[in-house]
């Protein structure tokens, strides 16, 4: 009986973490529509509340759309402001109070552990606390690196100050897979040939993306690995990593490679795009655009001059996302692997997921369902009242900028500015619940009477029903 008490009293614990992460989304995006609303962000006359509300979730979302071109509207203060948003978004406001009370000295209470394991998407506690001081640790030093990186383009063409201050930008930003950036309405359409603005912008993306459990186990099998006697061996070294990072790595480098050759196919004869351009540049600017579909949200090209089939087909890559525990957005790559597998088992007459000698728990796999299904009803909902709401706008750009929203992505096919005061509405609530996630959404307003009052839920008989 205590044994069921003690799973019913944390399953409460980790509703009540849920909430504290969904609130304190909502809790800086007020804040920060505030600070932005203030004649002191503005350079221009300040914006309606309902805009300001817009660019302060898309920028804690880390999403990119915005109704208005930001170097333009907002002063310094408010860019920083963003910026801060932008941080705060990528990694979590719960992930930097945490890491502010242990700086304090001051030990971090179950309840603080389990919110930070929902955060990070940790499957225990142990040694939550040296994770969060990883992730801000090696966050801050990829971010100093990518803006090293990119300054060597901005500094020479808009001086020292201003040079350091968009490589900076354009660093978190881009880790954060926020999408946001200071080079006015075309986003990197200037730099749409420059190699080292496209490799470590697409780096920064990718490293991001991937998640911060991944690079802590592929940093500490590494380590381990050379200490061998036997020496380094790159196959040893792929057979003991973990099975979420080796299916992490493989769905990563297959949707970026996919995503490239799908690009170059369909628009390569598209003038308006890469129809231009040589063999070369094509593939560069393909290979870009594959990876801002991460959830990223910068632009290489005008997305609202490309193929109608091209936008749809993005749109499944937008969905997809990044990896979990990282900065980017989507259901998540091993959602999609889990139920691409089970799929795939289906069809071969398996009862179980395995992968790499190891079986897939169930409940994950029907977490993995949830996710997908949830996720695309959202999807769908958003799609629908934006039909409703913005009628004179083209149907594929509106699918384009819902799926964009949802899997806070940031790219547009330029009807972000058009929307009404409803279409923006709609894409606020998209953004909101794609950055916390559908289930989060779900466990935070749900009713839990039963787990409060300690009832064990009833298991009845089974029963077969008919499937299509």
């Amino acid at each position: 009986m205590q044994e069921i008490e003690s799973k019913k009293q944390k399953e409460v614990h980790h509703i009540n973490a849920t909430k504290k992460i969904a609130f304190s989304f909502l809790g800086v995006i007020f804040v920060g529509s505030m600070l932005l609303s203030l004649d002191i962000s503005n350079q221009l006359t300040v914006l309606p509340y309902l805009d300001n509300l817009f660019i302060a979730t898309s920028a804690t979302c880390v999403t990119g759309l915005v109704t208005t071109v930001v170097t333009d509207q907002y002063s310094l203060f408010g860019q920083i402001v963003i910026l801060i948003m932008i941080q705060i978004g990528g990694l979590g406001f719960l992930t930097f109070l945490s890491l502010t009370m242990l700086k304090m000295r001051k030990r971090l209470s179950l309840q603080s552990r389990i919110v930070l394991q929902e955060a990070l998407n940790q499957p225990g506690m142990n040694e939550i606390e040296n994770l969060v001081k990883k992730v801000v640790k090696y966050t801050f030093l990829v971010e100093s690196i990518g803006m090293i990186g990119l300054c060597t383009v901005f500094v020479p063409e808009y001086g020292f100050v201003k040079g350091l201050y968009y490589a900076l930008f354009h660093s978190i930003s881009a880790f954060c897979n926020a999408g946001f950036d200071l080079l006015g309405s075309n986003s990197l359409v200037g730099y749409q040939t420059n190699i080292i603005v496209n490799i470590t912008i697409t780096s920064l993306i990718i490293l991001g993306g991937l998640g911060f459990v991944v690079w802590f186990d592929v940093l500490k099998t590494y380590k381990k690995e050379q200490k061998r006697n036997a020496g380094f061996h790159i196959s040893h070294l792929w057979k003991k990593l973990a099975v979420h990072t080796k299916l992490v790595l493989i769905i990563t480098i297959v949707l970026i490679a996919s995503g490239t050759l799908l690009f170059l196919g369909c628009e390569f004869g598209n003038d308006a795009s890469i129809g231009s351009l040589s063999l070369l540049e094509k593939l560069q600017v393909s290979y870009f655009q594959s990876v801002t579909l991460r959830t990223a949200g910068f632009a290489t090209v005008d997305i609202a001059q490309l193929y109608n089939h091209t936008k749809l087909w993005m749109c499944l890559f937008m969905f997809i996302g990044g990896s979990p525990a990282g900065t980017a957005g989507g259901i998540k790559t091993v959602t999609f692997a889990i139920v691409c597998l089970m799929i795939y088992n289906i069809y071969h007459g398996r009862k179980e997921v395995t992968l790499f000698q190891r079986r897939i728990k169930k409940r994950l796999i029907i977490r993995a369902f949830a996710i997908c299904t949830i996720g695309l009803l959202f999807a769908y909902l958003g799609l629908f009242v934006l039909t409703m709401t913005e009628p004179n706008l083209h149907v594929v750009d509106l699918i384009f900028e819902a799926f964009s929203a949802f899997a806070t992505v940031g790219l547009s096919a330029g009807v972000t500015p058009l929307l009404s005061s409803a279409g923006k509405v709609v894409i606020i609530v998209l953004m909101y619940i794609g950055r916390i996630g559908p289930v989060t959404l779900l466990l935070t307003f749900a009713k839990k009477e039963n787990m409060r009052q300690g009832k064990v839920e009833i298991r009845y008989l089974d029963e077969d029903v008919l499937l299509g």
